[in-house]
């Protein structure tokens, strides 16, 4: 099983070392603007910074849930190679929004279409199961006919 979940796991973990990079860089930059917790308002370099990372956390369940729903329903391969995309893109969208807020817009916007074929892969797979499980139809098989 573990074979079939493997490069699931590898995302997963460097997802979490990308987000804890992100907090990491809001505690730094609270240190150099002096702005203690629970202040979340300072100078515009760091609202950025403090707003990039807040996104980041708020989009990551998202992603993980469709990381693995792909992966485990319809391709692992493709889940992950998709996975690593979106995280880079994530990482890009951080670095752009800390030097600019208009500098977030092309890395947000393809971070979600990632997320949007994340989301279409998993359905298709799901439904997939669905219904060769309960109906014995494969539309796999009916596609490639």
């Amino acid at each position: 099983m573990l074979d079939q979940i493997h490069l699931l796991a590898v995302v997963t973990v460097l997802g979490v070392l990308e987000q804890a990079y992100f907090f990491l860089q809001v505690i730094y930059a609270r240190r150099v603007f002096g702005i203690s917790p629970p202040k979340i308002s300072g100078p515009p370099e760091f609202e950025r910074i403090f707003r990039a990372q807040v996104n980041s956390s708020e989009y990551f369940p998202i992603f993980l849930a469709l990381l693995w729903q792909a992966g485990l329903f319809f391709h692992q391969g493709l889940a992950a190679a998709l996975g690593l995309l979106y995280l880079y893109a994530r990482y890009c969208y951080f670095m752009g929004y800390r030097t600019s807020s208009s500098g977030r817009l092309a890395p947000i916007y393809f971070s979600s279409g990632v997320l949007w074929i994340l989301l279409a892969v998993s359905a298709l797979g799901i439904l997939h199961f669905l219904l060769s499980h309960y109906m014995r139809l494969n539309i796999f098989q009916l596609l490639t006919a």
